[in-house]
């Protein structure tokens, strides 16, 4: 379902919002990032894939994959990470604290009695954990009924303590809060609420690392974008949030169009368009996009989405099931790309538009578009990628590299 933001707005980034989230900040955490073993050296590869560009009748679609970010598999290596390193600076004000450092374990005397803790549907919780190890400190993660076994022992394996409770990612939001309160622990989540926003500050403005190496990819300069639309992911709004401010401040009035997509039983986003203010999901929460099955908006991100979001669109599963295939077949003139059930959240809502005619001359979809899309995870849970899809992450790779061979790339 497509709603158009009655709130969108086209006038230069706001200096409201440039106080809390700025290109200076997302640079910064690019830097301070950089040397940590758990990241690629190297940006993350942009793809063409003119084929399906054909196909859905635009005029250009580029695909930036995350899935190669890390061996954590996500974007999510971006948010947390930086996080605790701006935590650990306002820890320490009177250290002389060196930020590219503390995640290489210099600081791990001052922090080893430190505890961090975040709710998490699997990639977040991964980096924290991944994260904590680095810099020496403790890590407590909180998973809802609905996270696999798969993605818990991905976790665990950064040396984290969970927690499991029965509910759904919202209410273990509330209890990895209460867990902190009560041991004097530190939450470090996307997630904001009232007395809690710096942090989830940190988090969206570490994922400003994507658009700023899109920019240096061939973004366009300041004051002309080269993408016409720019498909989201939704979640709480966090990545959406961390986009979109980068993008909006370089490029003011002649920003591209922002549309931001999410599971229609997890439409906590859409609610917040049609309500005005941060609001709550309808449905059931549980999809198969396990990533974005989030019931609630942070009200941090939303004040940066609801004046930049020009469309909201809910999908259904099976939508997304059906972009991990387009992505995961490639063709002649298109890589093989592996993407999980929640990275391929925006292509599948290109998808959708593109099958109805009124939809795509609503969102101003036509040959002379340039869209991207970004693959936020790879197959960070091998089994159900398998399951879904009836072929393995390492075939699909395999597949990938033998069209990078054809292609000498």
């Amino acid at each position: 379902m497509l709603l158009s933001n009655p709130h969108a707005v086209r006038r230069p980034y706001p200096a409201d919002l440039a106080a809390i989230m700025n290109i200076e900040s997302a640079k910064q955490s690019q830097r301070w990032l950089a040397p940590w073993r758990e990241l690629a050296r190297a940006a993350t590869p942009l793809h063409a894939l003119p084929d399906l560009a054909g196909k859905l009748q635009v005029g250009a679609i580029h695909v930036k994959d995350e899935s190669v970010r890390s061996p954590l598999g996500s974007f999510k290596a971006l948010g947390a990470p930086v996080a605790l390193v701006r935590q650990v600076l306002r820890l320490y004000p009177a250290q002389d604290i060196v930020p590219e450092q503390v995640l290489a374990g210099r600081y791990a005397h001052l922090l080893q009695d430190y505890t961090v803790i975040s709710a998490t549907d699997g990639n977040h919780g991964r980096s924290l954990a991944a994260a904590a190890r680095s810099a020496g400190c403790q890590c407590v993660i909180v998973l809802h009924a609905h996270v696999s076994a798969e993605r818990e022992a991905a976790i665990a394996a950064y040396g984290a303590r969970i927690v499991r409770i029965t509910g759904n990612y919202d209410e273990s939001v509330t209890v990895a809060a209460e867990l902190a309160r009560t041991n004097d622990w530190q939450v470090i989540s996307d997630t904001s609420y009232e007395g809690y926003q710096d942090i989830p500050r940190d988090v969206m403005q570490g994922y400003g690392t994507i658009a700023a190496e899109l920019v240096e990819q061939g973004a366009g300069p300041d004051g002309k974008s080269a993408y016409t639309h720019i498909f989201l992911q939704g979640g709480v709004g966090g990545l959406a949030a961390g986009i979109v401010s980068y993008f909006w401040e370089l490029y003011g009035i002649n920003r591209p169009r922002f549309i931001v997509v999410e599971p229609a039983q997890a439409d906590c986003l859409y609610q917040s368009a049609l309500h005005g203010r941060a609001s709550r999901a309808l449905g059931s929460i549980d999809s198969v996009m396990a990533g974005l099955a989030c019931g609630e908006t942070s009200p941090l991100a939303w004040r940066f989405l609801q004046p930049a979001v020009d469309y909201f669109l809910t999908i259904e599963d099976e939508l997304a099931i059906q972009a991990m295939r387009v992505l995961a077949a490639g063709s002649e003139a298109d890589i093989p790309i592996v993407a999980g059930e929640s990275g391929v959240a925006g292509l599948a809502g290109l998808l959708s538009m593109c099958s109805n005619k009124v939809c795509m001359k609503q969102v101003g979809l036509d040959a002379s578009s340039k869209v991207l899309v970004i693959n936020t995870e790879g197959a960070t849970a091998a089994t159900v990628y398998h399951e879904l899809l009836g072929i393995s992450a390492h075939a699909v790779l395999a597949q990938q590299n033998s069209w990078k061979d054809r292609h000498h790339e």
